[in-house]
């Protein structure tokens, strides 16, 4: 399986550099994972897609505003962006600079705020932030909310609000990217969710700047997946069971809800789950919860799209992309969305080579 097999040509013009005027404005693809087939509908029109009895599962976690500029001691300029905070006053980041900082290496923040390096862990550098202020006071202070590389513009303060979902807790801050499924969600949305007999669950998965990894290898099996700290508690795992008991269906919201429930399934059944995950989810994988997924649609060759394909079947989800390129839909964090139900077939569904593979000798080596 091949990275190129997931590739499709998108127009610089479709992808999404600002929301939708209103949350629930954008709009949804629904698509059949049994036939394929796909109907064009708006956000709001979920509510005739879910029914009572069934469960939904979000993502809570918040988006912190991660971003920081600022400089060495020697004057040159650094960017920092927090991929992990250790503890009140320590964190993992990458750092952007014309020369990579040592251990004992000062940096300013927001031209206030003094930082050590204390080293390195693999690509990431350890900072500590001193007796001054907290890793969050920091970020809150001079910080930026870290937009995706692809939205290719600053932050503003819109994004403060409208890169965050509406159900986010504070007592859950860690994300350096927003679980964007959530992103349309109202709460007049939400409310007739619970109206209609919805049940609303939660897990927790701070979603790290490796979300953005692009997959390099061309044989997907040598990809090395990125880790995310989450957590599954008991209080969902009961919903889950007694959802599946009653014969409701569970639906994702998001990718990230999808890594939590099937981290917290990988034994058969579902249960109380907190550390990380490194879940690489690509065709072949045996789906063990959920039954829907709401998503985004995300970058070609990425492993989100691999996730997508191996739910709903690779030749679904190929089809049904080049349907949303054709009717000109808003791709990415702040585009539109999709509803996709289950492919049992998926599992066994055969990939067919791409271009490039049939054209490369078999004798010919990498």
């Amino acid at each position: 399986m091949r990275r190129q097999d997931f590739y499709y040509d998108l127009p610089d013009e479709l992808i999404a550099l600002k929301p939708a005027e209103q949350r629930a404005g954008s709009r949804l693809m629904h698509v059949d994972g049994s036939t394929g087939s796909v109907t064009h509908r708006q956000f709001k029109e979920i509510l005739s897609l879910v029914q009572p009895g069934d469960l939904m599962v979000f993502n809570n976690t918040k988006v912190i505003p991660a971003r920081v500029y600022g400089n060495k001691s020697t004057g040159g300029q650094v960017e920092v962006l927090i991929e992990r905070i250790i503890s009140d006053r320590k964190a993992l980041a990458h750092i952007r600079s014309s020369r990579s900082p040592k251990a004992g290496a000062e940096l300013t923040l927001g031209e206030k705020y003094k930082v050590q390096v204390e080293g390195r862990e693999g690509s990431l550098f350890k900072l500590d932030f001193g007796d001054d202020a907290s890793v969050l006071t920091v970020l809150e202070e001079v910080g930026h909310i870290p937009l995706p590389p692809y939205i290719e513009r600053e932050d503003d303060s819109d994004d403060r609000q409208r890169y965050q979902t509406v159900y986010s807790r504070d007592d859950k801050k860690g994300a350096v990217a927003a679980p964007t499924a959530g992103l349309h969600f109202d709460d007049s949305l939400m409310e007739a969710l619970t109206n209609k007999g919805v049940n609303l669950g939660f897990v927790t998965l701070h979603v790290g700047a490796g979300t953005f990894q692009p997959v390099k290898v061309d044989d997907i099996h040598n990809h090395q997946m990125h880790s995310e700290w989450m957590e599954v508690d008991e209080s969902l795992c009961d919903l889950v069971k007694s959802t599946k008991a009653s014969g409701g269906r569970v639906i994702a919201v998001g990718t990230t809800s999808v890594r939590c429930l099937e981290t917290a399934s990988k034994n058969g059944s579902i249960a109380p789950f907190t550390g990380d995950t490194d879940i690489f989810i690509y065709p072949g994988y045996e789906f063990r919860c959920i039954d829907a997924l709401v998503t985004n649609f995300h970058l070609p060759e990425s492993t989100l799209i691999m996730l997508v394909s191996a739910f709903t079947g690779y030749q679904h989800t190929m089809a049904a992309y080049a349907e949303a390129v054709a009717e000109k839909y808003r791709f990415f964090s702040y585009g539109d969305a999709m509803f996709l139900t289950k492919n049992p077939d998926a599992i066994n569904e055969p990939i067919a080579q791409s271009e490039t593979e049939q054209k490369t000798d078999p004798t010919e080596k990498n």
